[in-house]
């Protein structure tokens, strides 16, 4: 049998491969089907081409050296973990691992003339190396555990690919699947056993082109974030400087870094309501940008003026289109001196007819008498002081003085509180008198009775 070439023993209980050695003219060699668990006893066979060991017991790819001139390798259905062993094989051009245990595409370098690699029903995750592969044309890896797009990332920079599947994969689930397949990998001419149309190929396009822009505007949003914070973070640390000056208490607004992030909105407050107010720093969906600057910024968040530095106040000078001032209920100010936002109270009312909520954080309102401006916005449903920044919350009868100057201009919440009809009847029985007495007694009294 020394000149014997062709060798089937499929469907038999061969459990070890031996007595070969002789057989130097053996191209074809079929074990299919045995209860083979080692590679062993092949290795002298080097006239071998074609090698069927599917559907045994085999845990490693071994005793291949001298079978330089093999051209077709099955080893499926057998309980191999990894791929290895295989980087002198020149010339095979079909690789059968199929039905194994196999986590990982890797060290396929040296295989120049594979066409034909089948993965299925392994437990690859990773596939490596696939673009090194200058021949391969078809690639099936179904039903695996490939979860991502960029888990097959190589597949890419493949030239020659054209068959692929990934069919029972994790992968395979996501919206837009095919599309992200067809941008991925350019020739492909199949998917998943199915031919790609022209079709196809313009909806990968199209696909391809939204997540272009989207990408696009993701870093465009990226960009202004961070513009937004350092503008925020810059006009808190004038605003800190402008407090040194004024020698005021000190506040925990401006440190190296403050975002809206970690603003003392977000922190519970020690004045009644605080604590269950919405943050007035975070934006919330779509944010029109008014004003920005390295220490400014002013912006529209659905029905909410946010003003951050004294330079945001110019926001309130541009020109505002009937309906998109009209759609403003609530304004915020941020790090702006309240003595500088005075001169803007009577005009924010003509401008935005349906304002009917203030904010006030670090705006340093610090006295009674500065609480009395207010009215000149003459119609105000809310009022927010927040006690970061503005020492006249600490005062006992600042609730009492608001409530007393603004009640009649339909004042009904302050800080989050209801006002009462009591609360009225109070402040106007502590202040009412105060006004009294400042109105009849002496001048040296009367300034007395002011303070």
């Amino acid at each position: 049998m020394d000149g014997l070439q062709l060798l089937n023993l499929q469907h038999n209980v061969i459990t070890m491969i031996q007595h070969l050695s002789y057989l130097q003219h053996l191209v074809f060699l079929n074990l299919y089907d045995n209860h083979i668990s080692e590679m062993t006893g092949i290795e002298a066979l080097s006239s071998l081409r074609i090698l069927m060991l599917g559907k045994n017991r085999i845990h490693k790819i071994c005793c291949l050296e001298s079978l330089s001139k093999l051209n077709i390798l099955d080893l499926h259905d057998n309980q191999i973990g990894r791929i290895e062993n295989m980087s002198h094989l020149g010339e095979l051009r079909v690789l059968n691992l199929a039905g194994n245990s196999i986590s990982r595409v890797e060290k396929l370098q040296g295989l120049d003339c594979l066409t034909e690699l089948n993965l299925r029903h392994n437990c690859i995750s990773v596939v490596t190396e696939v673009d090194r592969l200058p021949c391969l044309q078809r690639l099936f890896l179904s039903c695996n555990n490939i979860t991502s797009f960029d888990q097959l990332a190589c597949l890419g920079e493949s030239r020659s690919l054209s068959e692929l599947t990934l069919d029972g994969n994790p992968v395979a689930l996501e919206t837009w699947y095919k599309q992200a397949v067809l941008r991925c990998v350019l020739h492909l001419r199949q998917l998943d056993m199915k031919r790609i149309t022209d079709e196809d190929r313009r909806m990968a396009g199209v696909q391809a082109r939204k997540e272009e822009e989207k990408k696009r505007e993701s870093h465009k949003q990226t960009i202004h974030k961070e513009k937004r914070r350092l503008a925020i973070r810059n006009a808190a640390q004038q605003w800190e400087g402008v407090r040194a000056c004024l020698e005021l208490p000190p506040t925990n607004g401006a440190k190296e870094e403050v975002s809206p992030e970690n603003s003392p909105a977000h922190s519970p407050a020690q004045t009644n309501g605080l604590a269950q107010e919405p943050s007035p720093d975070e934006p919330s969906g779509s944010v029109q940008s008014l004003s920005l600057s390295d220490s400014h910024l002013a912006e529209l968040d659905g029905d909410t003026l946010r003003l951050f530095g004294l330079g945001a106040l110019e926001a309130l000078e541009r020109g505002w289109g009937v309906q998109t001032a009209g759609a403003v209920t609530v304004i915020t100010f941020r790090y702006i001196n309240f003595d500088a936002i005075v001169p803007t109270l009577p005009r924010i009312r003509v401008k935005f007819p349906n304002l009917s909520h203030l904010i006030f954080l670090e705006t340093n309102i610090s006295r009674l008498p500065q609480l009395a401006a207010l009215a000149q916005v003459r119609r105000l449903d809310q009022l927010t002081i927040h006690p970061e920044g503005n020492p006249v919350v600490s005062l006992a009868l600042w609730r009492s003085f608001v409530i007393y100057r603004l009640h009649h201009f339909n004042l009904q919440r302050i800080n989050g509180q209801e006002v009462t009809m009591n609360d009225v009847i109070a402040a106007e029985r502590v202040f009412g008198t105060l006004g009294h007495i400042a109105a009849t007694e002496t001048p040296q009294q009367h300034k007395l009775a002011t303070v």
